[in-house]
């Protein structure tokens, strides 16, 4: 949303399982308020998207202004991978029809689930007016940019969501023990960004006392890791726009492959210094070592079928190159390990799974080498920046509690765009069907609302999306042949100079020895015809 513009809240609006029960709505003194909604709207079916009175022929909100219409919600039936063999037993299957049977759809520049906000990189009233949202390398940043941006990165930390709440139990249980009370609680923006992650890849409940199945990943493991992580950074970096009033805002990056063993923005004036009485911990001197993780309880949600709440727990555990036990861990990627990953040009390849080869997607998520080959023992890039922090973002459920989390996906996320540039694929390279579960190329990414397919950010970001990249690029190393070939060029021009200098120096001894003189002022001296010349 624009900001200072008002939500018009007279308009019918679509409900959904995070952002339904709390509309922000301000009054003439521009104090929040935070209505929660008439449990009434809901079936025991699913969530109706208006208001009963309204539900025969009212249109969702927006869509009096032009901004959008209402639609009925489509989601992806085509065959998905072996992956998962437990079909009707997770709610975010054909994500999002558990919850929700409409949505709205936006026209022109508008977006969000009520169209009232503009797309990524535009703004104005009308969502008409262009807007620069650069992200640049967090290390280029100045002094005042870096404070500014741990600054926002804490607000967030602290700042309610305006428009999205969460759900804290899986559908069956949504009503509460009464059959009324929906199991709903607000949840800071920043903490919503964990909360996706955690949703996303928690394990399915299969019922009390059966193990929950953890060989399910709707955002890794498959073709959708980059367009899912893509989409997750694009929800924060808008959330935020709106939360500083500042629509240029953008995410910085951290280029991780830069070889060796330190952690270069693992500083109190970025990320936060190792803790000097604590390997494991932050320094007290960054504002980081006050924040508390969320979805920490994993053995809770699995045995008891629970929902990770915003429910803050202990702090950010991180000791970059620590692992001993993990040699290969302790050295962050190279940039040689950029270099050959772009060069990989298939976007992924059967199974579309961490096994795949020749993948440029399992290249870059870091199942394979970074020359494409699959090695079940090898870790590379992505995940290798990851395990090298060694703590909390080092492990899946829990890696976005630290910030670091974010500065690691938008330069994974640069790479991938890079990539786009270079081999512009058509959509059709995506895998359509019998990719793992909720990474089709027309799946809705779990548990992102209003509803948005792994082939929407399957595109160009300059032109599509509203954001670049302001990077550079390693060059890729020469082959064996081009080495091989240089050298022989090269070996050539040392032989024609050689030879150049010794005809060279044969002519001036023969002149010398025929009387010669050197050439003075402008008369010029002929050769006589019957004396042979040297040619060089």
């Amino acid at each position: 949303m624009v900001a200072g513009e008002r939500r018009d809240e007279s308009e019918p609006n679509p409900f959904h399982l995070q952002s339904s029960l709390k509309q922000r709505v301000r009054d003439t003194r521009g104090a929040p308020q935070w209505p929660v909604l008439p449990v009434t709207l809901w079936t025991r079916q699913r969530p109706v998207w208006l208001r009963p009175a309204a539900r025969a022929a009212a249109e969702p909100r927006g869509s009096a202004g032009g901004r959008g219409q209402g639609v009925s919600v489509t989601a992806d039936a085509r065959p998905h991978g072996p992956q998962y063999p437990h079909d009707g037993r997770d709610d975010r299957e054909r994500w999002p029809i558990r919850f929700f049977n409409r949505t709205c759809q936006c026209n022109g520049n508008f977006s969000g689930f009520n169209c009232g906000r503009c797309r990524h990189g535009w703004t104005g009233v009308n969502c008409e007016q262009r807007v620069s949202v650069v992200r640049r390398n967090v290390m280029q940043l100045s002094a005042d940019e870096k404070r500014a941006f741990v600054s926002a990165l804490d607000q967030a930390k602290r700042t309610v969501h305006p428009d999205l709440v969460i759900a804290t139990r899986r559908y069956p249980e949504i009503f509460g023990p009464d059959g009324s009370t929906v199991q709903f609680e607000n949840i800071t923006i920043y903490n919503y960004f964990v909360w996706t992650h955690y949703y996303s890849v928690s394990k399915t409940f299969l019922g009390a006392g059966q193990a929950s199945f953890g060989g399910v990943d709707f955002s890794h493991e498959g073709p959708g890791f980059v367009t899912w992580h893509r989409f997750h950074l694009l929800q924060l970096e808008r959330d935020m726009q709106d939360m500083l009033q500042e629509p240029s805002f953008a995410l910085p990056y951290w280029n991780f492959a830069i070889g060796g063993s330190t952690c270069d923005i693992c500083t109190d004036d970025l990320m936060g210094a190792r803790s000097s009485f604590d390997m494991n911990s932050l320094s007290a001197n960054s504002i980081f070592s006050q924040w508390r993780v969320i979805c920490e309880n994993v053995e809770d949600y699995d045995t008891l079928g629970t929902i990770c709440n915003n429910t803050e727990t202990s702090p950010i555990r991180r000791n970059p190159a620590g692992n001993v036990n993990r040699p290969m861990v302790q050295r962050l990627p190279e940039p040689q390990d950029v270099a050959d990953c772009l060069q990989v040009n298939a976007f992924d390849t059967p199974p579309y799974y961490s096994t795949s080869s020749e993948s440029f997607r399992n290249t870059i998520e870091g199942y394979s080498a970074p020359q494409g080959n699959y090695d079940p023992v090898v870790r590379s890039l992505h995940n290798l920046a990851h395990l090298f922090l060694n703590g909390t973002g080092g492990q899946t459920h829990l890696s976005p509690n630290d910030p670091i989390f974010v500065l690691l996906h938008t330069y994974t996320d640069a790479i991938f765009d890079e990539w786009l540039r270079r081999h512009s694929p058509g959509s059709a390279m995506y895998p359509e069907e019998n990719a793992p579960i909720g990474h089709n190329r027309g799946y809705n990414m779990v548990p992102f609302w209003p509803p948005v397919t792994n082939a929407e950010m399957f595109v160009s970001a300059p032109e599509n999306l509203g954001y670049s990249y302001e990077a550079e690029w390693p060059g890729q190393a020469f082959t064996v042949t081009e080495i091989i070939t240089m050298a022989i060029v090269a070996a050539l021009v040392v032989v024609a100079v050689i030879f150049a200098a010794t005809t060279c120096a044969v002519r001036a001894r023969s002149y010398k020895m025929e009387g010669h003189q050197p050439l003075l002022g402008g008369q010029y001296q002929r050769y006589d015809a019957d004396k042979s010349q040297s040619v060089v």
